[in-house]
């Protein structure tokens, strides 16, 4: 699952989707309006459910607004238990950023992404508004490279 911040990052998360095998399990949540807001809604809406689905996974998808305390800060409501299963991804500014940068539009983006989970390559999350996010990635191509590709 996915629980992206806003549009932007709800469009990069599609993207992302549409080069899964859509077969799979992936979902996109809804965005939830904030960054704090996908905070309060993962302890609110998913902490017990992933405690009663211990194969569920679950992305937090929000900017991290160039504030380098942002991943400690939400790594801290996520209970000891679930550590292993809920990833903090985002881009270091806010996602329009890449697309100023040139990648293309935010779904094309979220494409390239998946590609570099897929092939095991870094050639869009070593982007300087996304190289921070490397050791969650690796984390997370551990759990889902069979399953979404």
């Amino acid at each position: 699952m996915v629980l992206p911040e806003d549009r932007a990052n709800l469009r990069l998360a599609d993207g992302f989707w549409q080069e899964t095998n859509r077969d799979r399990q992936l979902q996109v949540l809804p965005e939830s309006g904030g960054w704090r807001k996908v905070l309060g809604a993962f302890e609110s809406e998913h902490v017990k459910s992933m405690r009663r689905s211990p194969h569920r996974l679950l992305i937090l998808l929000i900017d991290f607004d160039e504030d380098g305390n942002r991943l400690a800060e939400a790594r801290q409501v996520i209970p000891e238990d679930l550590q292993e299963r809920v990833f903090v991804l985002g881009v270091w500014s806010e996602p329009e950023g890449l697309r100023h940068a040139g990648l293309g539009s935010l779904e094309d983006i979220g494409q390239a992404l998946a590609k570099d989970c897929r092939d095991e390559t870094d050639t869009v999350w070593n982007h300087q508004l996304l190289q921070h996010n490397l050791s969650e990635v690796a984390r997370l191509r551990h759990h889902v490279r069979e399953v979404l590709f």
